[in-house]
């Protein structure tokens, strides 16, 4: 099914969160980018325009229920596309942004930033406690004007879900404020569907983690009307006219005028060969995320029948149904149990006090029980 390799000695991987082994399917993807790219020469990239991209982008809108594929841009990391949403904005003025104390650093970092020289002022709502988070941030969208409203479907330094984003969608009272959704710790992780918001939202995530492609496959989908141009732009954003000549900078009205500049095209040759695995063997992310819920469950009724320095009371989202697709556990031994499953072999991590470990498609219930043996000897 995959290629992981079994082989005694070899190193247990439990960060699925972060990196997934790549399945042979990869391989072939990774292969056909290097004959193309030897085959075409200076064609491929209408090759890559009229096949490549359109097939990942109806990849993309299968897995979130999109209603138009061509509402989505590819490119190399989320962050170059959190710049060109941030470039859509007056540069008169601070931007003014709401957002959660718990964004991956793509977002976080540059925000912050751009508080510390005055181009934002930036509102953040604690996603704990948990159970009052959707009302609270949907109660902070609704106070205030803002420009940019952003959040995380699922977490990543809790691994909690977001229930009903249509719930703080609809609290927004501007309909010309952007609201970005990143997805990176849903998409392909947990059911999604953005079918009845795709026309009022930008969904944010790629293809590293959980999709199984590897870097440099990230996509954001750009509701119709919403940064027509922005400022940060490359030339792949006009790749249809560069040819014709006309005056000024034009930009098209689908999502690729959120396109940047030359990229490696690979990552979306493995996303696709990865996606057409996986269709040619039914496996939806339904079925992934409860092969995953079954190891969790093996995996912490072990722990907890055993003496470890982690419990699933310490879990930082004990219910299952308001997590994302692994777990974390809060303890100021973090760094230290990572470092002792690391000599022996075993990957894990953590950020700050909490332990993450996560279970993915190739790991079976032996692989879980191991962990919990490793731990219980600590």
């Amino acid at each position: 099914m995959m290629g992981f390799d079994r082989t005694p000695g070899r190193a247990l991987h439990f960060a699925a969160h972060s990196h997934h082994p790549w399945p042979d399917a990869s391989f072939g993807g990774h292969e056909a980018a290097w004959l193309d790219a030897a085959r075409l020469l200076d064609r491929k990239w209408d090759h890559v325009f009229a096949e490549v991209i359109p097939a990942a982008q109806a990849h993309v809108a299968r897995v979130l229920h999109l209603p138009d594929p061509k509402t989505i841009a590819f490119g190399p990391n989320t962050h170059s596309f959190v710049v060109r949403l941030l470039s859509c904005f007056p540069a008169d003025r601070p931007v003014r942004v709401l957002t959660t104390s718990s964004e991956f650093m793509s977002f976080a970092r540059q925000i912050a930033r751009s508080e510390e020289d005055g181009s934002a002022v930036v509102t953040r709502v604690a996603t704990g406690p948990f159970d009052t988070f959707e009302a609270r941030f949907a109660e902070a969208a609704a106070k205030d004007d803002y420009d940019l409203v952003f959040f995380s479907q699922v977490f990543f330094d809790s691994g909690f879900a977001v229930h009903d984003p249509a719930k703080i969608v609809a609290a927004v009272r501007k309909p010309e404020t952007f609201i970005v959704i990143d997805g990176y710790h849903a998409f392909m992780a947990v059911p999604v569907d953005v079918s009845a918001i795709a026309k009022r939202v930008f969904y944010l995530a790629g293809g590293y983690k959980y999709a199984m492609a590897g870097e440099g496959c990230c996509f954001l989908h750009c509701p119709p009307g919403y940064g027509a141009r922005p400022r940060d732009t490359g030339w792949y954003a006009g790749f249809e006219a560069l040819e014709g000549g006309a005056a000024g900078v034009g930009y098209a009205k689908d999502g690729s005028r959120f396109l940047g500049a030359t990229f490696d095209v690979s990552a979306l040759y493995r996303f696709n060969a990865v996606q057409d695995w996986l269709e040619s063997e039914s496996r939806s992310v339904g079925q992934m995320l409860e092969h995953v819920r079954g190891l969790e469950r093996a995996f912490l009724d072990a722990l907890d029948k055993t003496k470890a320095p982690i419990a699933s009371s310490m879990l930082v989202v004990p219910d299952e149904t308001h997590r994302g697709r692994f777990l974390a556990f809060r303890t100021p031994r973090a760094g230290e149990i990572v470092e002792k499953l690391l000599a022996k072999n075993i990957i894990t991590d953590s950020r700050g006090d909490r332990l993450r470990i996560g279970f993915g498609i190739y790991h079976t219930k032996d692989d879980a029980l191991r962990l919990s043996e490793a731990l219980r000897k600590f």
